[in-house]
């Protein structure tokens, strides 16, 4: 089915929120269920506390700062680390643009224009700061396990923190840059 309305064009965004609902539940039930069990289990109510305030912190970096902090200027380190790898099983990958384009043939993900590019080069920034956020309070988490000598518990929240909030900073960051090299090619077209 083409994209040729309006209509047809928020049906789209509709079933891609519904596919995109799928790699988010997966990736949260397998890395935030464990961190959950031994918060319950193990952390008392006020340290709890301390390490969620103390987690907010990077909601409040400026996109600047984050453009600081990034691990490459180019694409090739990310490709390096597998970060495209990522890309095919995160939300609004390669795996969920694929279902959405055999209903929808014409669907793009990003559109040829700068309202649509600026939009999704904010969505990034968001979402690497909430995924700071969380890597923050796992890696307090992680620690806290380790000086009460839970090494497993230190261990799977540690790994469940590279995968969770590590490879999906990573994955905006190379986004972002992806976004900017589209941009410019568009604007060498003009």
């Amino acid at each position: 089915m083409a994209i040729e309305s309006q209509r047809d064009y928020m049906r789209a965004k509709r079933l891609l929120a519904w596919y995109n609902m799928i790699p988010n539940l997966v990736w949260s039930v397998i890395n935030l269920v464990p961190i959950s069990i031994f918060c319950y289990s193990y952390i008392d109510l006020r340290l709890l506390l301390i390490f969620s305030i103390a987690s907010f912190v990077p909601v409040f970096f400026k996109n600047s700062f984050l453009d600081k902090i990034r691990v490459g200027n180019t694409t090739r380190i990310y490709k390096k680390l597998g970060v495209h790898i990522i890309n095919k099983v995160a939300q609004n990958g390669d795996v969920v643009n694929s279902f959405i384009r055999k209903k929808f043939p014409d669907y793009k993900a990003v559109e040829p224009n700068k309202k649509s590019i600026r939009h999704l080069v904010s969505q990034t920034y968001f979402f690497e700061k909430f995924h700071l956020a969380l890597f923050l309070f796992f890696n307090l988490t992680a620690t806290y396990a380790l000086l009460k000598r839970y090494f497993w518990w230190s261990f799977f929240i540690s790994l469940g923190n590279i995968g969770y909030n590590v490879y999906p900073n990573l994955l905006q960051q190379y986004i972002r840059l992806k976004l900017v090299l589209f941009q410019k090619k568009l604007e060498a077209i003009k």
